[in-house]
């Protein structure tokens, strides 16, 4: 381990150290995190453009006391560092190690779990309330990207902060990023700022000297006040942040720690919410992130001198491969994406077809409602997203898509366990609060090719369809994929013993399992459709062989195992025995896929020796 680094276990051992050796620091700080993440994987660019910052943050402020919320939470590396976890984060995100994320449970210094985006303002400013009626003494602070600053979320917590005249810090890192560069007014507005150099505050011990002065001091600052008012016009109009209540410092350079530490003391002696404008660069000091802040927001494991990864084909490509392919034959067919154009798989989509393509930015609910009012209109919007990131449109789904029967096509990426970025970004949960909605149609391919098929069916339904699938690639080469029926299940293998009824990639583990089991002769469901359930089929299979089991990457509540079994009770059947395999009311933590399907007993092994366990229906 580096010199100066070797002698920081806690912030407070920050303070004994000089400007020099801050800077040394940083230096040091981020050849560990760019060392690290080579081997596990992460997010780079992020956490290499906040190492001044944070270390600014824990020099400046007494932390754990006071309490720093971290927007999304990809960008704590250097405050885990920093916070007595520099021996273990050659762990981060491996199975039992450190979370890639704050964690309360962790450390008590990390204030807040967070994972999703534009959160980080409203949990401050609830923090800064209850530290206020308890009469407790120590700041709150809110450290949120540009990108997140444009969910909708964080501009309803900042309209409420601004009129709180609670102490409260807002901290906005500006590196006109989020996962793609960043898109709409507020980046827009934001660049305004960050090139109008003529802009500065006035000193406030002028005001405080100027306002002691006999007779004329109060209106004399009173005056200067209206004038810089007009001022601050004239350089950058709609000065939104002060209109809406909070003081304004900045922008300052985020890789300048002297800067850093004197905006943030400054910040302390300001009474009421107060936002300071730092401006960072993604991926600082590293060339390869610097140029390629999109591919090194969240990578998987690299070659720190190339920068190449391990490449394969995975469900996003062949969905942006498709749906070119579609689009070049149907004009009507758009894509929208929520600030996700490369993970999911758009990116050549956007290239091809500029004018029908949308990026909303971090904007989960208006990217639903967009799409509503896209369909409603006679367009055939296609929207990907990352299930975990599609919880947060739930009441648009249901009030602007469902209700009134939308033809829309949203197609769920990341579905079921993603493994090291853990419980935030886990899909585990869209089988189940996507079934009990009214209209929906819900499918999830086996393959590749089954994919495919599935959305041009769907583009073609005239109803609002969601197709699931997982991050990466196919768990089991088939021989074939049939045509996609409404509602029609696929029987993969007839067999006699058992059923296994699977959706999805789980449809793959049901054959691996057939593999392991030669002696057995099992049936094998691809239900193909979670809604509507092929009831007629799935029954027959279980009538037939009076055992079945179900597999799922979902969570049991609400999802395939607990349809069947309606199916079943329904059906009036007797003397059969079912079982269902998938996640039991839990959140799952951070590990290889492959790690934690063995731990809740969805691999191919766990399942085979569990196989023959029922309980009778």
């Amino acid at each position: 381990m580096s010199q100066i680094l070797e002698q920081i276990n806690l912030p407070k051992d920050l303070k004994k150290l000089n400007l020099k050796e801050k800077e040394e620091l940083c230096k040091e700080i981020r050849e560990l995190i760019i060392d690290v993440t080579a081997k596990n994987g992460g997010h780079v660019a992020s956490n290499l453009g906040v190492v001044e910052l944070t270390v600014a943050l824990h020099s400046v402020f007494n932390t754990p006391k006071d309490k720093i919320i971290w927007d999304v939470g990809h960008q704590c590396y250097v405050h885990k560092i920093l916070t007595g976890r520099k021996k273990e984060f050659e762990t981060i995100r491996q199975f039992g190690g450190l979370s890639g994320f704050p964690k309360i449970c962790e450390s008590e210094y990390d204030s807040f779990n967070t994972g999703h985006s534009s959160t980080s303002i409203s949990v401050a400013t609830g923090m800064a309330r209850a530290r206020d009626i308890l009469k407790e003494d120590y700041k709150v602070i809110a450290v949120i990207g540009d990108g997140s600053l444009t969910g909708g979320m964080a501009l309803e917590a900042l309209n409420d902060a601004g009129s709180s005249k609670t102490n409260v810090t807002v901290i906005l890192n500006d590196n006109e990023m989020s996962i793609s560069k960043n898109v709409g007014g507020i980046p827009l507005y934001l660049s305004k700022i960050r090139t109008k150099t003529g802009y500065t505050r006035s000193n406030r011990k002028i005001k405080e000297i100027t306002n002691k002065i006999p007779v004329i001091g109060k209106p004399i600052v009173s005056f200067a006040h209206y004038t810089k008012q007009i001022i601050k016009r004239a350089v950058i109009h709609n000065m939104y942040f002060e209109d809406i209540g909070f003081t304004y410092l900045g922008p300052v350079d985020g890789h300048n720690i002297k800067k850093l530490e004197d905006i943030l003391e400054r910040s302390k002696k300001i009474k009421g919410p107060v936002l300071i404008h730092v401006v960072t660069k993604k991926g600082k000091g590293y060339k390869l992130a610097e140029e390629n802040p999109d591919k090194f927001h969240g990578i998987s494991a690299y070659n720190k001198e190339t920068g190449e990864t391990k490449k394969s084909n995975n469900y996003s490509k062949i969905f942006g491969n498709k749906l070119i392919e579609l689009a070049q034959k149907d004009k009507k067919i758009v894509a929208v994406t929520a600030a996700m154009k490369d993970g999911t798989g758009l990116k050549e989509f956007a290239e091809k077809f500029p004018d029908r393509f949308f990026d909303v930015g971090i904007a989960e609910q208006h990217a639903v409602g967009l799409i509503a009012g896209m369909a409603k209109a006679g367009l055939k919007p296609v929207m990907p997203i990352y299930s975990s990131f599609l919880q947060r449109g739930y009441d648009q789904i249901i009030h602007d898509i469902a209700l009134s029967n939308i033809p829309a096509t949203i197609c769920v990426d990341r579905a079921g366990v993603v493994g090291n970025d853990g419980e935030t970004h886990q899909g585990i949960f869209d089988l189940s609060f996507l079934s009990s909605i009214p209209n929906v149609v819900i499918m999830a391919p086996k393959n590749f090719e089954e994919l495919e098929k599935m959305l041009e069916f769907g583009v073609n339904l005239n109803k609002p369809v969601f197709i699931r699938y997982p991050r990466g690639g196919e768990n089991y080469q088939f021989e074939k994929t049939e045509k996609i029926e409404y509602g029609i299940a696929e029987t993969i293998v007839e067999g006699t013993d058992l059923s296994i009824i699977a959706i999805g990639n789980m449809v793959g583990r049901a054959k691996e399992i057939a593999d392991l089991l030669p002696e057995k002769s099992i049936e094998i469901i691809n239900t193909r459709f979670l809604k509507p359930l092929d009831e007629k089929t799935i029954l027959k299979s279980i009538e037939k062989t009076k055992k079945a089991i179900t597999i799922e990457d979902n969570v049991l509540k609400g999802g395939l195992g607990s349809a069947v079994i309606e199916a079943v009770n329904k059906s009036g059947i007797e003397n059969i025995k079912v079982k269902t395999f998938g996640y039991d009311d839990i959140f799952v933590e951070h590990g290889t896929v492959k790690e934690i399907e063995d731990k809740y007993n969805l691999s191919k092994e766990k399942i085979s020796q569990n196989l023959f366990t029922f309980r009778e229906m």
